[in-house]
Order: structure tokens, then C-alpha cells, then sequence
């Protein structure tokens, strides 16, 4: 089939006829498809079942060091959970403080302490006239709900194959004393599933921000969570880089074992420089006695250290490897060659990105719904849900099994067509 920019206005509208036949049999069809979140499938969650077997009422429940998980204290995590996240995140242990259940919470914990007592000193942000993030489009909705929430503005910066425009980074952050942050996923990005080259995070850790109290927000969401055994996705290391650079204090590092073992049931971290976790300690002492020690026990034996964990995300690949590659193979045979849609093939993480034509995407999203397959709200990649274009879905295709899921692109395939189709025709009108 040529690309449709090249039918004429009756192969267009003759097109949409046997289009439209095909959508009303998927409406009759009473599809329940849910591709909104990128959730673990059911066979994911159960290779952690075993977690549930590795602590029993007649164990030992110390750690090497004599803390007894049951009792209060340990403030910031038990050494066998910081040596087995640290291994993970490439970090030191003693650079690292283990929180509870969710990296969101550390991170919105992080922008709550600065808003309310400042970064190390400075003026907290509620007291001053403007504060600003920057934010990496499309993005993870999650980040930017929590700078929403604050009343921080939020600037977009675009992403490109190598991971933020750093040209607009450097020059934005260093003349803008009210920009404070940006925020990150600096692998296998949400949604596209970008890893940041070499030398954008050189010049992350180079970068000469205006303000003292500008941080460097890196969720490392999808750390060890590649699709293949060869072919994967390496990055430098973000707290060795900026100390080699002189600027040790600007990152803070995020990370948990949420799509590891059991989302809302894992471990979460922080990894920061000692100065930047002497501060942090200063409000987690009035917040917490210490967090859930038997669920970072739970999580050291059932794993037996970092190799066991690598072993345990092979699994994961496995069920997610050939839904990620029936996305991929579908908007091929359906797309490819039309003009009407790109996207993005990863080689790990949990999103896809896929960008129609302009000013297309939620009616493509609204026209799955009305069939039954419920997709990422359009615009969701954006900070306040406003995407300039109205061109990128977030495409997530880790929870349905994979027969649903082949359904749902395939579904998915014809609303693009026909959204596009009705853009197209209507452009001719004019």
C-alpha cells in the first residue's frame, strides 16, 4: 500500500469504508483490553512467589551485623539490602540510604524536603518567587504529576536519540537560577526507551547550574531490566562522573526492585553523595525510626546478592522479550511505509513510544476506547497533559497475555489508520 499522503481523496475515502467495516467488528467483539500502565503480567509476578517462602516463623531473623529485622532502628537500611541495591545501581553501599516500598516516594519525598527546608542550606523553595524543573519530553507522567502538585513550573526539553537536548540543558540551567531540577530516566526512557549516550551523561555531570541547590533527578526505573542477553543498553555511571567532574553533590540516583520482585511490595533506594545524604538523614530522622527491615531481609536471601537478581531479570525478559517484539512486528506489517506513525523498538525497559501525525493522537486513543482496548491518555507524556503536537502514545505491553496483546496493536493499527485517514481528508476539504 503507498503512504496515504499520496491517495487521492477517493482511494482515501474508499479505503475508510472497508476500514470502518473492520473497526465495527472489533466494537462488537465487547474487547476488555488494558494497556494504560506499565504493570508486570501475572507470569511475572509469579517468579517471585518464592520470596514468600524464604522468611518463616522458625528462622533467624539477624542480620551479620546482629540487627534484629523484627525490632525498630536502622535508619537508613540494613547492610545486606544496601550492599544487594548498591550492586544493582553501581554504587557504594555507604552511598546509599533503602527506603520502603516505591522510588515515587523517595522522589516526592526529595521534593517535599527541598520545597520545605531547602537542598544543604539554601533557602527553601516555598519562600522563593519561582521555582523550575526541567523536563525531558515525552517523559514519565509520574515525575512530572509531582512537580505539578508542588506548583513547580515545568519547562519541556526535548529528547533526542542520545537522551535530552543538552545544548538547551546547559544553557537553560546555567543562566536560570530558578531552575532547581530536571528530572531523568536516563535508561531505556519512559516511554521511548532511550538510554542516554556517553556524553550526554558527561555533560549531565559537567553541567554549571546558576543555582547551588539544582539537582540532578536520575530514575534508574530499568536498571537491569533488559529484553536481551547480548544486546543490551550500557550506562555510565552518574555519581563517579559527576565526582570526577567536581560536582559531586548534584545528582540524586533512584532506583528500586519494583518490576524486580513485587510492585508495592519491593525495596527502594537513594544513592547521593555523602554531603547531599547527611542532609537527607537530618528529615528521615524525624520522618522514620527506619523502614520495613523484613522486607529488605525478604528480599537479600531470597536473591543471594546481585547475580541471583541478573538471573531473576532473565526470567522477566523472557515473558516481556516476545510482547515487545509482537508490537514491534505488528505496526510493521501495518504501518510501515504509510507516512502515518513511527515508533520505537527498545532494548529494554517497559514503554514504547509511538508518534502519529500531528494533532492526531488522542482521537486515536478516544477511537481504541470506544473498541474496547484502553490505552495511556494522549497527552500523559507531557507535563500538564499537554503534548504541542497531540502526536505521542505511550505504548505498554508488559501486562496483557500476549494473545490480548496482539489483538490490541492490531486494533490499535486501525484506529491510526482511520484517525489518520479522517486528518487527511479533512485537510483536502480545506
Amino acid at each position: 500500500m503507498k503512504p496515504f499522503a499520496e491517495m487521492t481523496k477517493e482511494e482515501l475515502q474508499a479505503l475508510r469504508k472497508e476500514l470502518a467495516v473492520k473497526y465495527r467488528e472489533y466494537q462488537g467483539k465487547d474487547l476488555r483490553l488494558d494497556m494504560s500502565r506499565g504493570k508486570p503480567s501475572v507470569d511475572q509476578l509469579d517468579l517471585s512467589m518464592g520470596m514468600m517462602d524464604v522468611l518463616t516463623s522458625d528462622m533467624d531473623l539477624t542480620c551479620d551485623d546482629g540487627t534484629d529485622c523484627r525490632n525498630y532502628g536502622v535508619l537508613d537500611g540494613i547492610s545486606e539490602a544496601k550492599e544487594l541495591l548498591g550492586d544493582m545501581m553501581e554504587v557504594a553501599p555507604d552511598h546509599i540510604i533503602i527506603y520502603g516500598n516505591s522510588s515515587l516516594n523517595v522522589m516526592y519525598d526529595t521534593v517535599s524536603r527541598s520545597m520545605t527546608n531547602g537542598v544543604m542550606g539554601n533557602t527553601p523553595w516555598c519562600r522563593l518567587d519561582k521555582v523550575k524543573f526541567l523536563c525531558p519530553v515525552p517523559g514519565y507522567d509520574r515525575h512530572f504529576a509531582i512537580t505539578e502538585y508542588f506548583g513547580i513550573e515545568m519547562v519541556n526539553v526535548p529528547m533526542t536519540s542520545d537522551g535530552p537536548d543538552m545544548d538547551m540543558v546547559e544553557e537553560l540551567v546555567a543562566r536560570d537560577e530558578s531552575i532547581k531540577g530536571i528530572w531523568c530516566v536516563p535508561k531505556y526512557s519512559n516511554p521511548q526507551g532511550i538510554s542516554y549516550s556517553d556524553q550526554t551523561v558527561r555533560r549531565f555531570a559537567r553541567l554549571k547550574p546558576a543555582a547551588s541547590d539544582f539537582r540532578i533527578y536520575w530514575d534508574n526505573a530499568y536498571t537491569i531490566h533488559h529484553l536481551y542477553d547480548l544486546d543490551q543498553d550500557h550506562l555510565i555511571e552518574i555519581l563517579a562522573e559527576c565526582k570526577r567532574a567536581g560536582n559531586p553533590d548534584l545528582v540524586y540516583k533512584f532506583a528500586s526492585t519494583s518490576k524486580i520482585s513485587f510492585p508495592g511490595s519491593g525495596i527502594a533506594a537513594i544513592a547521593a553523595s555523602q554531603n547531599n545524604l547527611v542532609d537527607i538523614r537530618k528529615q528521615l530522622r524525624i520522618q522514620t525510626i527506619g523502614h520495613d527491615k523484613v522486607n529488605q531481609l525478604r528480599h537479600v536471601r531470597f536473591f543471594d546478592g546481585i547475580h541471583g537478581m541478573v538471573e531473576h531479570m532473565r526470567l522477566h525478559a523472557d515473558i516481556l522479550r516476545p510482547k515487545f517484539e509482537a508490537v514491534n512486528r505488528i505496526l510493521t506489517e501495518e504501518l510501515d511505509g504509510l507516512g502515518i506513525g513511527s515508533w520505537t523498538m527498545p532494548k529494554g525497559g517497559y514503554f514504547m513510544a509511538f508518534d502519529s501525525m500531528d494533532g492526531c493522537a488522542k482521537a486515536i486513543v478516544a477511537k481504541c476506547k470506544k473498541a474496547g482496548l484502553v490505552m495511556t491518555g494522549a497527552g500523559a507524556t507531557y507535563p500538564y497533559g499537554k503534548d504541542p503536537h497531540d502526536s505521542n502514545i505511550r505504548i505498554a505491553p508488559s501486562y496483557p497475555p500476549l494473545k490480548d496483546l496482539e489483538m490490541a496493536m492490531e486494533l490499535f493499527a486501525l484506529c491510526v489508520k482511520l484517525v489518520s485517514i479522517d486528518r487527511l481528508l479533512a485537510g483536502m476539504k480545506e
